[in-house]
């Protein structure tokens, strides 16, 4: 880290992750060493190296961060009221699915294989505590408990990856159906609810 200050090191360090993960998606997970990754990336191992201690390591760091900022692009679609809530369920399953497919596709493959399971249990207990926050986020915004809502989100962002995985439009749309009834009917209760505590 000599010659970088902690922010370039830093910045570096992402770039080889984003690039890295994208060659994963693209090359695909199995047979893919450093040399073919940094090859396809346009690095030399070398650079890979001074950033990571292996393969495993930059497996593992590549798929969380890269995750994490799926994730965070996701959220940001966010609806912002009732109104934009179906516009976004009804727009960001196919969304995703574009933007996002390949590395959902691998994150499956790195997460499920053996080796790395137990990093895919740490990310997805994140997942739990980002998407209760993000309920909580919403409780004001749909005038549903957060409780209610975060097990919809889980719906939501199932359908998605699995449209994602497979393109599965039967599945997708039956868990939407659900979901939306699902969704009107604590509208309903909790907005009258509220209506009579505020009476």
């Amino acid at each position: 880290m000599a010659n970088y200050t902690e922010e370039q090191w830093n910045a570096k360090k992402i770039e080889l992750m984003e690039k890295c993960y994208n060659g994963f998606a693209e090359l695909g997970l199995h047979g893919t060493g450093i040399r073919g990754v940094a090859k396809y990336c346009g690095y030399n191992t070398s650079m890979i190296y001074t950033y990571f201690r292996d393969l495993d390591d930059l497996i593992i760091q590549s798929t969380e961060y890269c995750m994490s900022k799926v994730e965070a692009d996701f959220m940001s679609k966010a609806p912002t009221d009732i109104e934009d809530l179906w516009r976004f369920i009804d727009e960001i399953p196919y969304w995703t699915a574009e933007k996002h497919g390949k590395k959902y596709r691998l994150m499956y493959q790195v997460y499920t294989h053996p080796k790395y399971r137990e990093y895919g249990q740490k990310f997805f207990e994140g997942v739990d505590q980002r998407y209760t926050e993000y309920a909580k986020n919403l409780e004001g915004k749909l005038g549903i408990p957060y409780q209610k809502l975060t097990p919809l989100i889980f719906i939501l962002i199932r359908a998605c990856v699995h449209y994602a995985l497979f393109e599965d439009e039967f599945y997708l749309k039956s868990q939407i159906e659900v979901l939306k009834e699902t969704l009107e009917l604590f509208i309903i209760k909790y907005n009258s609810k509220l209506k009579e505590e505020t009476i």
